[in-house]
């Protein structure tokens, strides 16, 4: 520059022609130009807390929008700017964003925090919004938190406790079917299952039909104001899930494995051959004054007993004292001591699961591409049945991911999604013309109600164990699964979304408008597989009496050559045939305009979306919802939200089809007041928001789809006299009659719901959470025609179906979460949430003259009921001033005195069961996850449990006179009178002694996750191109505090007392790769 001036000043000052001079001061000021409009060429890395590189950061230059970069893979950047002056704003989400002159300076390194003040994006019904201006009850997880739970392939699974207000209940292990139940603030409704709606990318969708690793996040919609916008099928709360999308920047390949170790959780612990007799002799000592001399027919001495422990295995001939032939076995072949547990399960099994995922982009178009492999190994033990094929349970899944986004235009965006999945699901192939829960739970009914003494699985000479006793649950599940020949069951679903977005700044400022179609299509396939029975198969089967010693087989003459019986390979091959197809299409429009006006932020936003489906052959359900929402928000202090939908749907007559249902909110940010200033200024208060909801959501779930239509059915043709022959036939003639009577003026049912909240962080940072209050009223509620109380002489086969139950749920939900990190970079955080839901039935068509207790109203949908029990009956006075119950004649010292409830002397089943208990769904549910993370380590432990339910395990010892013992408790003890339980009975029955002995606490307390890992980022993995690696081992389910006698948290879609494949405990080892 001082080149530049002294060249100008001695030009201009030498004496030269002007022309000259003119020209000479011309290229002085050009070159002046160039040299001062020369761009800044500068670089930098953006990294975290931790010093990590931050992949895909925003640098760009303030004002200039753009004019900016993506950092890559380790965090860095190059950009040319126009000055030194520039200013660049540096952001990432989830950090707070930073801003830095350029100055002198040209390589930089910027570091950004952690935003622990809320400011990230919620995910809310049709949109999104800031954490800090929601008003509604929402909470919201990524799928980085669910991928803590690694081996467990079921996003519901991976739900538990990481949300308050959301519990889950898993029932069965079975490969394919580990899906909880998911209850968002309690189960507050009946004709129906109360399940939430679930939205994958904003259409409905099972919660099956995406993998973790594509889940972005996952928001719960809880009171009025944030499920209001889904109008008919919000009632039950709304699970949002929302896939990954591509970022700009170059391809980014993430890749997962994990490898899997189950082991059984828990069972019904059974007493073996030797205990169950000691304990059969007990019993039948303890009824000898009802059994009489026929009772010692049942007794055992004690060297018979000990013929069940420290057996012999040596197969031999043997004989009886006679000198006849019984048989070639073993001692431990004739007095069988097995435990059916062990022979049903094998120790571990092995699961696996693979993903790999693409993302990335131009501002032009962006990608995600993600592949899920999910193996579920089984538990059962296979067993050789020599016919060339092996049985037992499996799953796998395939899901497959593309998320696109085209940018058309500045102003037009256009997405695609294209998704879909394939599991193949195999289990043994079921007989008896049902598959129904019975025939299904003989496959493991050995590990619940086998007795140990009556045959061993399979016997030294190949046979099948089988046994003559007419009882059942005598069912040999090992060769049932063995030898069943097997079903594969194909699911095959394909999902594709479209979506344009357009930019209408030129009509006004802020206004966009969106518009969505999808298709979904769903193929079952099922049948494919082994028949066995279809072809005939027999198997060998033989059973020894311990007693006499003689073996024998059921099938001695093979029937068809008169030979000796030999098991043949005669299963087939079965085709596949289609079981059930679905389809659905859902198409929605929407208007949606932000701004900012001065100290004001408004948003409006209307919708309307249609969704036609169908099943098979169903006639198409079609569904209608226009919704609206105005949001409100002035100098992010005070909040304001109203929302609107008018619901239609095909359940009702056209004079109730359509329905509108509101509900509002409001917020004050406390903290943001003046008289909160010197709070926020010592750091001591960051953030405190009270917010409150009300609203109507309408609910059309549960009832008949056509109970507004009479229903019509034929009838004859009867059988009449034919003229005067004597003879009989058929009428020519059919008829009709009114099978349902129809109801016209049903309506829907109403969830009035409440909520107050409030949010806090303090401390900087270190503590934050949420309260809220809730409470849900449920109205005109439909009830099911068979469940009213109406006379049998009404006359009509199905009485109509109306409005008017009436149900109230409430309760509070707290979460706290912890987080400070220390100057040398470690890390201790904690993430603690509480339930507490409780819901009374206030109205339901109960008969009129029955007792209250007795009557559903005044009580909890689902409240168990009993016969009352208290304590022991110890004396003969209170034998013989005991109630008078059905068969007290069999009634013995020591049995549970029943109590009578009504107080009329007696004890009956009509009038002396009572309330007893919770119901099968948890009034209380706390989490806490604690973790600690430094220089690449990290490790966590999450703790999960239940209290307020009870479950219903019906276990009752010498059933059908078998060898099942359970130990259940202590017996009583005639000395003192002390015990758990009664002692049961043997040889005779009596009524009503259950009590309440098998409702157990359903409470439960579980190491539910805990995990050790280390993350390399810098040094080798660097030189070998990666940008980071993960290798980590945890487990899942690794303790388990309860008093049920098995690992079942509910008994949905098994009973109790017939159990279900058991859940299980997982050890998993796994590495995430980034590339």
């Amino acid at each position: 520059m001082k080149q530049l001036k002294s060249f100008v000043k001695e030009t201009v000052l030498t004496p030269v022609p002007i022309a000259l001079h003119s020209v000479l001061v011309l290229l002085a000021l050009m070159f002046c130009t160039t040299v001062m409009g020369q761009d800044v060429a500068i670089k930098g890395t953006v990294v975290d807390s931790n010093g990590e590189g931050l992949i895909g950061a925003s640098v760009v230059v303030k004002g200039q929008t753009s004019l900016g970069a993506v950092t890559d893979f380790d965090g860095n950047f190059q950009l040319s700017v126009p000055s030194e002056q520039t200013t660049l704003v540096i952001s990432y989400v989830g950090m707070v964003t930073k801003e830095v002159k350029v100055g002198k300076q040209r390589n930089f390194k910027v570091t950004l925090a952690e935003n622990t003040k809320l400011e990230e994006v919620v995910v809310v019904g049709y949109g999104q919004q800031k954490k800090a201006s929601v008003v509604g009850a929402i909470t919201q997880t990524t799928g980085e938190v669910l991928e803590r739970a690694a081996g467990i392939g079921s996003v519901g699974a991976a739900l538990t406790g990481n949300l308050p207000g959301v519990a889950t209940i898993a029932s069965s292990g079975q490969p394919g079917e580990e899906d909880p139940r998911i209850y968002i603030r309690g189960a507050a409704a009946w004709n129906q299952d109360a399940q939430p709606l679930i939205l994958v990318d904003g259409v409905k969708r099972e919660i099956k039909s995406v993998d973790i690793t594509s889940v972005a996040t996952v928001s719960v919609l809880k009171d009025a104001s944030a499920t209001a916008v889904y109008g008919v099928e919000g009632a039950n709360g709304v699970i949002l899930i929302t896939t990954k999308r591509g970022v700009e920047g170059k391809a980014r390949i993430d890749i997962g494995f994990n490898a899997t170790l189950k082991a059984v959780s828990k069972l019904p612990r059974k007493y073996d051959s030797y205990d169950g007799y000691m304990y059969r002799n007990q019993s039948i000592e303890h009824e000898l004054a009802l059994g009489g001399a026929a009772s010692w027919a049942y007794y055992r001495p004690q060297t018979f007993i000990n013929l069940f422990r420290n057996q012999d295995y040596t197969v031999k001939p043997n004989y009886d004292a006679d000198g006849n032939y019984l048989g070639d076995y073993s001692q431990a072949e004739r007095y069988p001591n097995i435990d059916w547990q062990d022979e049903m399960f094998r120790k571990t099994a092995l699961s696996y699961n693979t993903n790999i995922n693409f993302s990335g982009g131009t501002q032009f178009v962006k990608y995600f591409v993600a592949f899920d492999f999910q193996n579920e190994g089984d538990m059962t033990r296979i067993w050789d049945n020599n016919q060339g094929y092996e049985g037992g349970y499996a799953y796998n899944r395939l899901n497959v991911r593309s998320n696109l986004d085209f940018q058309i235009t500045k102003t037009t965006q256009f997405r695609v999604n294209l998704a879909g999945s394939n599991a193949q699901q195999k289990t043994p192939r079921y007989y008896y013309g049902n598959s129904g829960e019975w025939f299904q739970q003989q496959n493991w009914a050995g590990a619940y109600r086998m007795p140990p003494n009556v045959y061993p699985v399979r016997f030294s000479n190949g046979a099948w164990g089988w046994s003559r006793l007419a009882a059942s649950n005598m069912a040999n599940s090992a060769m049932n699964v063995a030898t069943s020949g097997y079903e594969l069951k194909t699911i095959t679903r394909v999902f594709t979304d479209f979506s344009l977005e357009q930019n209408l700044d030129f009509v006004t400022k802020g206004l966009i408008a969106r518009g969505t179609i999808s298709w979904d299509n769903q193929f079952d396939e099922g049948s494919r597989g082994i028949d066995a029975a279809g072809g005939g198969h027999v198997n060998k089967t033989a059973y020894i009496l311990p007693e006499d010693g003689q073996l024998l087989f059921e099938n001695d003459i093979y029937p068809k050559t008169g030979f000796d019986f030999y098991e043949k390979r005669d299963w087939s091959t079965a085709a596949g045939s289609v079981s059930y197809t679905s389809r659905a299409t859902e198409m929605s429009l929407q208007l949606f305009w932000a701004r900012q006006l001065g100290d004001h932020n408004v948003s409006l936003m209307g919708n309307w979306k249609r969704r036609i489906n169908a099943g098979n052959a169903d006639l198409e359900n079609r569904r209608e919802d226009w919704v609206f929402r105005v949001t409100y928000d002035y100098l992010s202090r005070y909040f304001a939200e109203f929302n609107g939908a008018y619901n239609g749907s095909q359940r009702f007559s056209p004079d109730h089809r359509f329905a509108f249902f509101c509900s509002g909110a409001a917020g004050w940010m406390m903290s943001e007041e003046k008289f909160m200033k010197p709070l926020k200024d010592k750091g001591i208060i960051d953030m405190l928001k009270i917010r409150g909801s009300i609203g109507e959501i309408g609910d059309d779930s549960s009832g008949a789809r056509w109970a507004y239509l009479t229903g019509w059915e034929v009838i004859g043709p009867y059988e009449v006299n034919i003229g005067n022959t004597g003879s009989r036939g058929n009428s020519p003639f059919t008829g009709y009659k009114e099978a349902t009577i129809a109801n016209p003026d049903l309506r829907w049912a109403t969830v009035k719901k409440m909520n107050l909240g409030f949010d806090y962080a303090f401390l900087n940072g270190m503590f934050a959470g949420s309260f809220d209050w809730f409470r849900d009223d449920r109205y005109d509620i439909f009830i099911s025609g068979v469940d009213r109380s109406v006379p049998s002489y009404y006359g009509a086969a199905m009485t109509p179906d109306i409005n008017r139950g009436k149900i109230k749920n409430s309760g509070f939900e707290l979460e706290l979460r912890f987080n400070k990190v220390l100057n040398n970079g470690m890390r201790f955080w904690a993430n603690t949430n509480y339930t507490y839901a409780h819901n009374v039935i206030k109205l339901k068509d109960d008969p009129a003259l029955i007792p209250s207790y007795r009557k559903a109203e005044g009580y909890s949908q689902g409240q168990y009921q009993s016969f009352i029990d208290n304590g022991f009956i110890n004396t003969y006075d209170e034998l013989y001033s005991m109630p008078e119950r059905t068969n007290d004649e069999t009634v013995l010292i020591g049995d549970h005195y029943i109590v009578d409830f009504n107080g009329d002397g007696k004890v009956d089943e009509t009038n002396d069961q009572a309330p007893y208990g919770y119901t099968g769904t948890p009034e209380h549910t706390y989490n806490a996850t604690i973790g600690w993370e430094w220089k690449g380590f990290s490790c966590f432990a999450q703790l999960y449990g239940v209290t307020g339910v009870t479950r219903d395990v019906g276990l009752p010892s010498f059933g059908d006179q078998l060898l099942t013992v359970y130990d259940n408790g202590t017996w009583w003890n005639p000395v003192d009178g002390s015990g758990e339980v009664v002692v049961p009975r043997f040889n005779t029955q009596v009524s009503y002694n259950d009590g309440t002995q098998y409702l157990y606490d359903g409470s439960f307390f579980r190491l539910k996750n805990v995990e050790l890992a280390y993350t390399w980022t810098k040094g080798w993995i660097k030189k070998l191109g990666f940008s980071s690696l993960k290798i980590y081992v945890n487990g899942n389910n690794l303790l388990l505090i309860t008093k049920m006698p098995d690992d079942r948290e509910s008994n949905y879609g098994w009973s109790g007392s017939g159990g279900a494949y058991p859940t299980v405990r997982r050890y998993n080892f796994g590495f995430k790769l980034y590339i």
